[in-house]
């Protein structure tokens, strides 16, 4: 089965779980507000999980050096990303949620079912790098932007959960530390991060008419620069660099982390917007229509880089 099969079916079932979340706001058994609840457990329990179970994998050379080739080459993509931000701000009167969208991808949702079904679970890790620099940046740099500070709280930075989870997971891979088998409870917990995310862009939106968010222009500039211009530049760079020539089998770990990059609004900035007072329901329609357009935009974009790298 073809990858963008593999992709639309995926993102199919998570817009079913968006529309439950949608559905029980609108029939009356929640309210938009009641969500906070779910943005607390997706932020600080959620996504925690899920990066302590990404690095209990077997640390042999080669999975070290596609791990590093993938910080790497993640590294590059987010700094591109961050100053192409920077570069449209202005012109393009980005607001702060805008900017934050078109950064933040939704990297683990979407590529790592994807890529257990395609190149196989040994693939995996390979994400990872993209997902940790993202979650690096989300912590220290979205946090930041969406607080509206002007510099980054350092104590903030490193008493936060998801950082210590980071050092956490990076030190048990070191030093060839396996949780034991009773503790699949971290896999299951951390395996919620799709759903969730789902069912909290769901209930966002279910306070808004459906036709302002199909209807609303200022969205679909978003939509085109977070599925289209960002990939496509992003498609160039590494194509000039020869990425995928940098170690073996870098090709197919090079489709790992692009595919983290070219996916839609990351579903953990619906949950930080809702926890620093922002605007919910914007976050909320451009992470629907980036995740409906994707089903289009990402078997395009991945067409022209199995063509070009």
């Amino acid at each position: 089965m073809s990858i963008s099969i593999l992709l639309a079916e995926k993102i199919a079932q998570l817009f079913l779980i968006l529309l439950m979340g949608y559905l029980v706001v609108r029939v009356g058994l929640l309210k938009p507000e009641d969500s906070r609840v779910l943005s607390v457990i997706m932020v600080y329990l959620v996504m925690p999980c899920m990066i302590l179970n990404a690095f209990q994998i077997d640390n042999t050379p080669e999975v070290r050096t596609g791990i590093a080739y993938s910080f790497v080459v993640a590294g590059i993509m987010h700094l591109l990303f961050l100053a192409l931000t920077a570069l449209l701000k202005k012109p393009l009167k980005l607001d702060v949620i805008e900017r934050c969208a078109v950064i933040y991808s939704n990297a683990s949702a979407l590529v790592i079912p994807l890529l257990q079904a395609t190149l196989g679970s040994e693939y995996v890790v390979y994400s990872c790098g993209f997902i940790i620099v993202q979650l690096v940046l989300l912590w220290t740099h979205c946090c930041t932007v969406l607080r509206g500070d002007k510099g980054i709280d350092l104590k903030k930075i490193v008493t936060n959960l998801n950082l210590i989870a980071i050092v956490a997971a990076a030190l048990l891979f070191a030093l060839h530390i396996t949780l034991p088998a009773l503790v699949t409870t971290i896999s299951s917990v951390g395996n919620m991060i799709g759903p969730l995310g789902m069912l909290l862009a769901g209930m966002a939106i279910a306070s808004s008419p459906l036709k302002k968010l199909v209807l609303t222009p200022r969205y679909y500039l978003t939509v085109f620069l977070r599925l289209i211009l960002y990939p496509m530049v992003t498609l160039g760079l590494l194509w000039l660099l020869k990425a995928q020539t940098w170690i073996p089998d870098g090709k197919a770990i090079l489709m790992t982390v692009f595919l983290s990059g070219i996916t839609p609004v990351c579903s953990a900035l619906n949950s930080m917007v809702q926890l620093y007072d922002r605007d919910m329901e914007e976050s909320g329609a451009l992470y629907v229509l980036t995740t409906l357009l994707s089903i289009v935009t990402m078997p395009m974009v991945i067409a022209v880089f199995e063509r070009v790298m």
